[in-house]
C-alpha cells in the first residue's frame, strides 16, 4: 500500500518496529489499521467486526509486551486479524482464508507470536494458565502470559473451569476480558448481566484500583496484610456495587472497567499491572465493529459480511430470487413449521441462532427457542433435561463444536434412550475457516454410540422429511447431519407436505449392472455426476442413497452384495471408521468376498479454501471421484 494512505503503518513489520513509534502516535495506528482492515475485508472476506473492535487493545499488548518472548493466547480467533497485520504478515493478509493464504486463526505453524492455535470458543484462560504455569516451573519470572477473551467466550464453562484453576495454581496470568455485550449474535444469560452491573460501578473500580495502586507503589501489600487489604476493597464494592465480585471471590484480581478504544491509557494500564503477582483480570469494554458505522449499527450481519462497497456500506450479495435455499433456512423454516403443529417442540442452539436459523423459531415463539450461550455441553445435557420431562428438543450444534459435547451426548442422551433430535449443521468440508470448523469426525464418532439413529439427507426435501419424521412418537435419539451452503431445490421444490421416511432404510435411485455406487448425505448429488461421466465411458451403475448409517439397510446391502462384486462407498466424512467401514464391516460379518472402494475424506486435517477447491484436493469432486472409481476399476 501507499505510504501516503499508510504512513505509519507501512513503518511497521514487527512489534519491535511497533516500540519505536511515540506512544503519543498509537492512536494514528489504530487509525491506520482500521482504514487498513475495512480495505482488505471489503475485497477479501473475513471476520470484519471483531476485528474492528480490538484495534487498541492489539496495539497496546504488542506495544508493552516482549512478544514472542511474552506470549498471546486469543480465544476463538476471529479478532486476531490486528494481531497478525502487526507480526509480519501484512504483505499476505490478501490472502486470508484464501486457498494456501495465511489462516483466519492463529495458527502456530504460521508464525511463532501465535502461541496456541484457535478456532473455537473459551479455551484461551486455560491455554494461558498452562502457559503461565509452566513459565513458573521454569523460573522465567519475566515472561508473561496473556489471554485475550471476549464475553461471549465467557459463557463457555471451559472458561470457568480455567478461572477456578487459575485461583489456586502458582501463576501470573493477564486475562484481558473484551466486553463488547455480543458474540456473533446478542449475548444472553447471567453473565451478560454480570457484566453490566460490573460496568456501572464507577466509582468503586476507581477507588479500588486507585487503592491497590497505591499500597503497591508504597510496598505495604505484605504477604500478611494481603488478606486485610482484600477485604475493605470488598467491603467497598458493596458499597458501591450491592454484589460481590465474582472474579475478586476466586482471588483473581480484578481491574477496569477501562475504556477498550483509548490506547494510551490501555498501554499506561498494562505497563502498571503486568508485574503484579498472581492472576490478574483486566476489564475493558469495546464496541464491536468500531469505526465502520454499519458494523457498529448490526455488528451481527457485520460478523463476517463477504464482500460489499466500503464507501456505502452496502454488502455485496448475490440475487438469491430462483436460487436453490440454504439448508440452514430449510432447517429453521421447518422447525417453525413442526413447532407449529407440535406444542413438545423446542429449539436449542450454543449461541448459533443466525447461523444455524434458529432465529425463525425464536422471533416467532421466543419462550420455546433457546440460546445457551458458547457452551454445547451444556446445551446436550439441557436438551436432555427437558426430553426428560416430554419435551422433544431439536438441538442444532455444528459438527465441529459438537466434537466439544461428546460425553454428553453418551451418558445424557444415549445412555438414557431420550428423545433429542440433533441437527448437526457445518456437515464436510465448511471452507475458510479451514481446520478447526471442517465437520469430518460426525459420522465416525456418532456410529459407535449405542441407541443413536444417524441420517444425512441426500437434499433438502429430504432433511425436511427427516426432521418429521425424527419428531414422531417412538424415534428416540435423533441425529441428522447436513452440510453448509446451498442445497439443489428452490423453495417451491422443497417445501412440500411432510411425509414419514422408514427408518433405517435406503433406496435405489438407479439401477446398473456393473458395479454400485453406495453413498451417504448430499455428497450424494456429485456422485450423481460422477456416475453421469462414468456411464458415457460405457459403464452401467447402480446408484443406492443410503439415508441412515445406523441402523444401516442391511437388507439393502444384502441385495447389493449379492449382485456386485465391486462396490464403492463414497462420504463426505473422515474415511477412518465412517460409513465406508461399517459397509466392509457388514461385508465381512456376512460372508461375502465383494471388492470394496471406499472414497472419503483422508486421515489429515484439510487446511482452509473454498469448499470447491476443498473437495478438488481430496478428491471428493465430481472429477476426483470419478478417477478414483476409474482407477478402482482398473485393477480389478
Amino acid at each position: 500500500m501507499s505510504k501516503n494512505i499508510y504512513p505509519l503503518l507501512d513503518t511497521i513489520n514487527t512489534p519491535d518496529d511497533l516500540k519505536k513509534i511515540p506512544i503519543t502516535e498509537l492512536p494514528k495506528v489504530c487509525e491506520e489499521l482500521r482504514s487498513f482492515i475495512i480495505d482488505e475485508l471489503s475485497e477479501h472476506p473475513g471476520h470484519f467486526a471483531a476485528s474492528l473492535g480490538v484495534v487498541e487493545i492489539t496495539v497496546a499488548l504488542h506495544y508493552i509486551m516482549k512478544t514472542p518472548y511474552d506470549r498471546i493466547v486469543w480465544d476463538v480467533g476471529h479478532q486476531a486479524y490486528i494481531h497478525k497485520i502487526l507480526t509480519g504478515r501484512r504483505a499476505q493478509f490478501h490472502t486470508n482464508r484464501q486457498y494456501k493464504g495465511i489462516s483466519g486463526f492463529p495458527k502456530p505453524e504460521e508464525s511463532e507470536y501465535d502461541a496456541f492455535g484457535v478456532g473455537h470458543a473459551s479455551t484461551s484462560i486455560s491455554a494461558g494458565l498452562g502457559m503461565s504455569v509452566a513459565a513458573n516451573l521454569k523460573q522465567e519470572k519475566d515472561r508473561h502470559i496473556v489471554a485475550v477473551i471476549g464475553d461471549g467466550s465467557m459463557t463457555g464453562g471451559l472458561a470457568f473451569e480455567g478461572l477456578n484453576n487459575a485461583s489456586i495454581n502458582p501463576n501470573n496470568l493477564l486475562i484481558i476480558l473484551n466486553d463488547n455485550q455480543i458474540a456473533i449474535d446478542p449475548i444472553r444469560g447471567g453473565m451478560h448481566h454480570y457484566l453490566v452491573n460490573i460496568t456501572t460501578s464507577r466509582t468503586y473500580n476507581q477507588v479500588r484500583f486507585r487503592l491497590s495502586k497505591l499500597f503497591t507503589d508504597f510496598n505495604i501489600l505484605t504477604s500478611g496484610k494481603k488478606r486485610k487489604i482484600t477485604q475493605i476493597t470488598n467491603q467497598i464494592k458493596a458499597s458501591f456495587a450491592r454484589q460481590s465480585n465474582i472474579f475478586e471471590g476466586m482471588n483473581i484480581r480484578y481491574f477496569g472497567p477501562v475504556d477498550g478504544h483509548d490506547c494510551m491509557n490501555l498501554a499506561r494500564i498494562l505497563n502498571e499491572i503486568k508485574d503484579y503477582n498472581g492472576p490478574k483480570v483486566l476489564h475493558i469494554v469495546t464496541k464491536k465493529g468500531k469505526g465502520y458505522k454499519p458494523a457498529e449499527e448490526s455488528a451481527t450481519e457485520w460478523h463476517a459480511p463477504g464482500k460489499f462497497n466500503k464507501e456505502t456500506g452496502e454488502r455485496i450479495i448475490s440475487d438469491p430470487c430462483g436460487q436453490p435455499s440454504l439448508y440452514q433456512d430449510v432447517f429453521g423454516k421447518t422447525l417453525l413449521e413442526l413447532a407449529e403443529k407440535n406444542d413438545k417442540i423446542v429449539g436449542v442452539t450454543p449461541a448459533m441462532v443466525s447461523g444455524c436459523s434458529l432465529n425463525f423459531l425464536m422471533e416467532k415463539m421466543p419462550r420455546r427457542a433457546f440460546d445457551v450461550g458458547i457452551a454445547e455441553g451444556h446445551a446436550v445435557t439441557f436438551s436432555a433435561g427437558m426430553a426428560s420431562e416430554g419435551m422433544i428438543p431439536f438441538c442444532n450444534i455444528y459438527s465441529s463444536f459438537m466434537q466439544r459435547a461428546y460425553d454428553n451426548v453418551i451418558h445424557d442422551v444415549a445412555l438414557q434412550k431420550l428423545p433429542v433430535v440433533f441437527c448437526i449443521d457445518r456437515a464436510g468440508l465448511v471452507g475458510p475457516d479451514g481446520a478447526t470448523h471442517h465437520g469430518m469426525f460426525d459420522l465416525a464418532y456418532f456410529r459407535c454410540i449405542p441407541n443413536l439413529t444417524i441420517a444425512a439427507p441426500l437434499n433438502e426435501l429430504e432433511l425436511r422429511n427427516l426432521m418429521y419424521t425424527a419428531q414422531l412418537p417412538g424415534k428416540g435419539s435423533f441425529v441428522i447431519r447436513y452440510p453448509k451452503g446451498k442445497g439443489v431445490f428452490c423453495h417451491c421444490e422443497w417445501e412440500q407436505p411432510f411425509n414419514e421416511l422408514p427408518v433405517g432404510k435406503g433406496r435405489c435411485l438407479k439401477p446398473g449392472n456393473d458395479f454400485a455406487v453406495l453413498s451417504l448425505g448430499s455428497i450424494g448429488n456429485t456422485a450423481t455426476k460422477a456416475i453421469k461421466i462414468l456411464e458415457e465411458e460405457g459403464w452401467s451403475v447402480a446408484h443406492y442413497d443410503m439415508r441412515f448409517l445406523k441402523p444401516i439397510d442391511e437388507e439393502l446391502l444384502h441385495t447389493v452384495a449379492k449382485k456386485f462384486n465391486r462396490i464403492v462407498t463414497i462420504e463426505d466424512g473422515v474415511i477412518s471408521g465412517g460409513f465406508g467401514s461399517a459397509v466392509l464391516e457388514f461385508l465381512a460379518e456376512n460372508g461375502y468376498q465383494a471388492s470394496v472402494k471406499r472414497i472419503g475424506l483422508p486421515d489429515r486435517f484439510i487446511e482452509h479454501g473454498t469448499p470447491e477447491e476443498l473437495y478438488h484436493e481430496v478428491d471428493l469432486d465430481v472429477n476426483g471421484i470419478a478417477n478414483s472409481v476409474r482407477k478402482f476399476l482398473s485393477k480389478q
